[in-house]
């Protein structure tokens, strides 16, 4: 599980499970030390061309790739080649397990498109209630985090767990627990915090209403959420005639302001400050402030489906510990090492790892 493209059977799982690497360490500090140290360096970007953004714009959309393909027999065969590489988590589940035995997991977990499924409007991504208990019932027995590019407040009011740690605006407000596991009643909350983009926040609420004005008010199905944080503007609902007029717009308004950068997720574009903070920070952050920065004895699990998602998994890659999973229907470059199709694999995969705990105790 700690080389790209390498399926991991399960003979292979013993090595895997003594896997010691450590080519990139997380910061041995905790709290807001750790936080601000780990968020020190700009990360200046490269300059966006405008063909490429559209071309990878249009990537986004699984679907497009599809009906992209030529012949159904070549996307068979694109498929089959990339499942090999990352196998379903489900049908591994024995083979994850062996490698995870005696270690301490954790479980990290993307929202839209991991837990609930992606709709046309973002405030309508509202999770099972089946979702919800196999999130709960995990959480009761591991360190669990929701960790999103939406606002922090806007993610637990979605899931409605307080006994999980939440990181939203991709990791740049980070908080948790706000409340004991109901189910572990002795168990007391560790809270943490993180904010490492505090000081941008009276900006990007005024790129925000520029946003709005400029590219929502002028093209139809354009929507432009504030994440606190960073901003989301989505174009899910955009024809894909107008996605030219929304990226210049876009770039128009952010021109005026260099302390902003633009990134791209799944039909999304993203403003965030140009910071070099991620989901992969988030994920170091995470581990350090649990206390599992040194130890070589956890697993940490990482589920997510969106490009933003892929730095978490290059950490797990660099620490050679844990597995990443990529949830999508479709072949997707990525670093994770296994594959789940779409939110309902996610809760079943949930559900058995709470039972394989149970069995194993």
């Amino acid at each position: 599980m700690t080389k790209p493209g390498v399926v991991l059977g399960p003979e292979d799982a013993a090595v895997v499970a003594a896997a010691r690497h450590f080519s990139f360490p997380p910061p041995r500090t905790t709290g807001a030390d750790s936080c601000r140290k780990l968020a020190a360096q700009v990360d200046l970007g490269a300059a966006a061309v405008m063909g490429s953004w559209l071309d990878s714009m249009k990537a986004s959309s699984p679907r497009h790739k599809l009906m992209a393909a030529p012949l159904a027999g070549a996307a068979d065969a694109e498929h089959d080649d990339w499942m090999e590489r990352h196998p379903s988590a489900l049908e591994r589940f024995d083979a994850l397990a062996a490698a995870a035995k005696g270690k301490q997991v954790a479980v990290f977990l993307d929202y839209d498109g991991t837990l609930s499924p992606i709709v046309e409007d973002p405030d309508s991504a509202v999770m099972t209630d089946e979702m919800r208990e196999a999130v709960r019932s995990v959480a009761a027995r591991f360190p669990t985090a929701i960790v999103s590019g939406r606002c922090r407040d806007k993610v637990l009011g979605f899931v409605k767990l307080e006994e999980l740690y939440y990181a939203g605006s991709h990791g740049m407000d980070i908080r948790g627990p706000t409340a004991a596991d109901p189910n572990n009643p002795g168990k007391e909350a560790r809270s943490v915090l993180c904010q490492p983009a505090a000081e941008f926040l009276p900006v990007i609420e005024e790129v925000y209403g520029a946003l709005v004005g400029s590219v929502e008010a002028a093209i139809p199905g354009a929507k432009v959420e504030n994440n606190k944080f960073c901003l989301s503007v989505h174009f899910r609902c955009v024809e894909e005639a107008e996605w030219g007029d929304l990226f210049d717009r876009v770039r128009a308004v952010l021109k005026d302001y260099p302390g902003l950068r633009l990134t791209q997720g799944r039909k999304v574009l993203e403003v965030r400050p140009m910071i070099k903070w991620d989901k992969g920070k988030a994920l170091e952050f995470l581990l350090d402030a649990l206390g599992y920065a040194d130890r070589s004895d956890v697993f940490p699990i990482y589920i997510g489906d969106d490009r933003t998602d892929e730095d978490a998994f290059k950490v797990l890659r660099s620490r050679g510990q844990g597995a990443g999973i990529l949830v999508s229907k479709f072949p997707k470059e990525t670093t994770a090492s296994f594959s789940l199709r779409e939110p309902a694999e996610v809760r079943d995969f949930l559900r058995r790892l709470v039972d394989d705990d149970a069995n194993a105790t």
